[in-house]
């Protein structure tokens, strides 16, 4: 059976199990801690680091999703430096993908008064569109690589391995085995990868066509499964 430990978030007192994170023991009293990255059914990473809080007499923050809790830890989500953290993450988010289909985040900016314009990045991540099958378009100068769709695709859920990590630093984006299309991939499109995505880098393509006008008949010819010919 699992002890319990005691410590205090923004100064209210908390008790869970161990090995409970500073996510969940917040969220068990009512404490909201904004995520981007985290998806409650899939393996937290602290990619995003947008959960960071400080912990008394801790060098660096923690990030809530991934940090489990110690007998009196003293959490703060909401201090001074957190909020300019999380506002710095933003702006920097901004200034290279387009996070104009993201509304979670876009809620975020507003709340930490996240400057767009604060951070003139000369680089932007700008990508084509990959329209490589009837169900789905991926659009990943959209991206913010929070891993959600890899990880649906592996082993949270699906165990297809259609989607990995290619390139590095700035360059890193998701991608399939040497960039095939998705046809031609272990792709089985059951669409989890789509509902995990946070900010429309990867869109059903009915809602697209629906979006830029396209009429019902073009939407249904686009977006069946064609049967291979023998």
């Amino acid at each position: 059976m699992s002890h319990q430990v005691s410590l205090t978030i923004d100064g209210q007192a908390v008790t869970v199990d161990a090995g409970t994170t500073i996510l969940d023991a917040a969220a068990s009293v009512g404490i909201d801690i904004p995520v981007i990255c985290y998806h409650p059914h899939l393996t937290a990473n602290g990619l995003c680091r947008i959960c960071s809080v400080d912990v008394t007499g801790w060098r660096t923050q923690a990030a809530a999703c991934v940090t489990q809790v110690a007998e009196g830890m003293e959490v703060f989500a909401q201090t001074d430096s957190v909020r300019r953290g999380r506002k710095t993450l933003l702006e920097m988010l901004a200034s290279t993908v387009n996070l104009d289909e993201a509304p979670e985040i876009l809620d975020m900016m507003k709340e930490y008064g996240a400057d767009t314009s604060r951070i003139d990045s000369e680089k932007k991540r700008d990508v084509p569109v990959y329209d490589d099958n009837p169900f789905y378009l991926r659009d990943y100068s959209q991206c913010i690589n929070c891993w959600r769709c890899v990880q649906v695709c592996a082993d949270d859920a699906q165990y297809t391995y259609a989607l990995n990590f290619n390139g590095r630093g700035f360059d890193t984006t998701i991608a399939t085995f040497m960039n095939d299309g998705m046809m031609d991939t272990s792709c089985v499109f059951c669409g989890q990868c789509v509902g995990a995505c946070p900010t429309g880098a990867l869109k059903p393509k009915r809602q697209a066509m629906l979006e830029d006008g396209e009429d019902p008949d073009s939407i249904f010819q686009a977006t069946r499964m064609k049967r291979q010919k023998k």
